[in-house]
C-alpha cells in the first residue's frame, strides 16, 4: 500500500527571511528558484520512502517539501506500507548489506519477496500519479516500486540513496548486484557522498548532502525557561517547581538495574542540567556504536581512580561526567525491526555493570507518541550535553551530528564516511578512527572533559559550518536544481 502524507511544516520562507543570520540564505534561493521553476510548469513532484517518522528521511522530507510549495513547487509526500513484515527484514538486510556487514548470500526466495512487495507497492503509488509527474524514490524500500512505474509510465525518476560505504566489499557487491537492475531504470540518482556512488551509477549520480531546519522543534533556540519545561515535562529533569505546562501525555522512560523501564528521572535525576554530560542519541542499530562508546565511557570511569596528576578540575569532571544513550522507542518505527535486539544487547551490557557504573550511565527510550515532543526532547537534551557523540561504524551522513553541530556542541563523531563530510577534525570536533575501541574513544573523552575552551571552540567552528553548507536551504537549491534538469532532459 501506499498513503498519502500531508507533511507538518508551518514556516514560511518569510518567517526564515525575519532572521538576520538567514536572510541572505533565503534570498539566495529565491532568486535561484526564478530562473528553474518554468521547467516545473504543470507537473507534480511525488517524494516516496518507507515510514512517516523516525530516522532521518522522515525529518527531512516535511521541511523539504514545505519550501519547495512555498516556491511554487507542486510537491507531495507518499509513504509505502507492506504487510509482509519479511520484506523490511530484507531491506533492512540490504541497508546493513550497503554498509559493508551481514550475509552478502541473497537467493531466490529473496529476489521472488522483494519483487512481489514492488509489484503491490507500484500498483498503489500509480493511482496518484499522471504523465508528467517526477518520481522521488528514497532509499531501497521503494527502488523497486519506482523502476516498474518508471517502465510503465510516462515520468521521470530519481532514486536518491541515503546510505553507503566508501569501499567495496563482498557485502557491498552483493547488494549492489541485487539492486542494480531496478536503480538501473531510473533518470538519476542521488547520493550523500563521492565515495558511495556504485559502478553500475557511475556518470548518472548526483551529489546532495542532507540538511537540518534550524526552526523545526528539533533545532530551534530554546530560552532557560523552555528548556527546563521541555526536560521536566518529558521527565529528563525532576521538576524544580511548579511548571506552567503539563507533563507530556508520553514521557522518556530509562532502564532500570532490575531490566524494567521507569521515567527517567527514576532512581535518581541523570543531572543534565548540572553534570558533565555525553550524550548519543541515534535509532536502536548495531552500526551507531553504541555498545563501544558505552565501554569507553565505563573504561574512563573504571580507570580514574589510579590515575595520577591530574588537576582538581579534570578529576571532578569525570567523577561527575555521566553517558546518556537515547533512542526512539523501537516498536514505533515499522522498518527497522532490529530496534528491539540492539536494545536488548545494550540492556545486557549495561545488566554486567557494578551498580556505582550503572548510575553513571542512563539508558533513554524518547517517546514517539508525538513527533513534537520527540524534537523538542532531542533539542533539550542536546543542549544540555558538554559532548555529544556519533561512534556509528557506519554512516550515511549523521543528521544527529548536524543537529548538535548547529547548537554549538562538542561533537566526537568517527571515521565513517558521512561524519567526515561533516566534522573537520580538530577543527569542528574530534574523531576517533576506530569506533569499536574502547581504549580510543575513553582517551578521545577524557580530552573534551579536560578542556572546556576546546569544547567552546568546536562549538562555535560547527555551528558555522552547518550554517554554510547543511542548511535546508542549500539543499532545497540543490534539489530544485536537479529536478529542473531531469525533466528537461526527459522530456527534450
Amino acid at each position: 500500500m501506499a498513503h498519502l502524507v500531508e507533511p507538518r511544516h508551518h514556516v514560511s520562507l518569510d518567517d526564515y527571511e525575519r532572521i538576520a543570520h538567514l536572510s541572505t540564505a533565503v534570498r539566495d534561493l529565491r532568486h535561484e528558484a526564478r530562473s528553474l521553476l518554468p521547467a516545473l510548469a504543470g507537473r507534480r513532484v511525488w517524494m516516496v520512502n518507507s515510514t512517516r517518522h523516525g530516522g532521518g528521511v522522515a525529518e527531512l522530507l516535511p521541511p523539504l517539501l514545505a519550501l519547495l510549495r512555498d516556491l511554487g513547487v507542486d510537491a507531495n509526500w507518499l509513504v509505502m506500507e507492506a504487510d509482509d513484515p519479511a520484506f523490511f527484514r530484507l531491506t533492512k538486510r540490504l541497508h546493513n548489506l550497503i554498509h559493508g556487514e551481514g550475509d552478502p548470500n541473497l537467493g531466490q526466495a529473496e529476489r521472488d519477496l522483494y519483487d512481489r512487495v514492488s509489484r503491490e507497492t507500484a500498483e498503489m503509488v500509480a493511482r496518484h500519479l499522471s504523465p508528467g509527474d517526477v518520481l522521488v524514490i528514497h532509499d531501497p524500500q521503494p527502488l523497486g516500486a519506482g523502476a516498474i512505474l518508471r517502465e510503465r509510465m510516462d515520468i521521470a525518476a530519481i532514486w536518491r540513496c541515503h546510505i553507503g560505504l566508501d569501499r567495496e566489499t563482498p557485502e557491498t557487491r552483493a547488494a549492489w548486484a541485487f539492486l542494480e537492475e531496478a536503480a538501473s531504470v531510473y533518470d538519476h540518482a542521488v547520493f550523500t557522498a563521492p565515495e558511495y556512488i556504485p559502478s553500475c551509477l557511475a556518470g548518472r549520480a548526483a551529489i546532495i548532502h542532507p540538511a537540518i531546519d534550524p526552526l523545526s522543534h528539533k533545532n530551534r533556540e530554546l530560552s532557560v525557561h523552555k528548556l527546563v519545561g521541555i526536560l521536566a515535562n518529558g521527565a529528563l529533569i525532576r521538576a524544580p517547581g511548579p511548571m506552567l505546562t503539563p507533563p507530556f501525555p508520553h514521557q522518556a522512560k530509562r532502564l532500570q538495574r532490575d531490566a524494567t523501564w521507569a521515567p527517567a528521572t527514576a532512581p535518581e535525576d541523570i543531572g543534565l542540567l548540572h553534570r558533565p554530560i555525553v550524550t548519543q542519541i541515534s535509532r536502536w542499530d548495531r552500526l551507531k556504536g553504541f555498545l563501544p562508546l558505552m565501554q569507553g565511557f565505563v573504561m574512563l570511569k573504571r580507570e580514574l581512580g589510579s590515575r595520577t596528576g591530574l588537576d582538581e578540575r579534570h578529576r571532578r569532571s569525570l567523577q561527575l561526567a555521566r553517558l546518556v544513550l537515547a533512542g526512539p522507542d523501537p516498536g514505533s518505527i515499522e522498518d527497522d525491526p532490529e530496534g528491539k535486539e540492539v536494545l536488548a544487547e545494550l540492556g545486557n551490557a549495561y545488566a554486567g555493570l557494578a551498580p556505582e557504573l550503572q548510575a553513571d550511565v542512563a539508558i533513554v527510550v524518547l517517546p514517539m507518541n508525538s513527533e513534537k515532543h520527540n524534537a523538542l526532547l532531542v533539542n533539550a537534551l542536546q543542549r544540555c550535553s558538554d559532548i555529544v557523540a556519533q561512534n556509528s561504524l557506519r554512516e550515511g551522513f549523521g543528521l544527529t551530528a548536524t543537529e548538535a553541530m548547529w547548537k554549538r556542541a562538542a561533537v566526537l563523531g568517527s571515521q565513517a564516511a558521512g561524519l567526515r563530510q561533516q566534522i573537520r577534525p580538530d577543527l569542528d570536533g574530534r574523531l576517533v578512527a576506530n569506533p569499536e575501541d574502547p581504549r580510543e574513544i575513553a582517551a578521545a573523552l577524557d580530552d573534551l572533559l579536560a578542556d572546556l575552551w576546546k569544547r567552546e571552540m568546536f562549538g562555535q567552528s560547527a555551528q558555522q559550518r552547518v550554517h554554510d553548507g547543511f542548511l535546508i536551504f542549500t539543499q532545497a537549491r540543490s534539489w530544485l536544481a536537479l529536478i529542473a534538469d531531469t525533466v528537461k532532459a526527459r522530456w527534450r
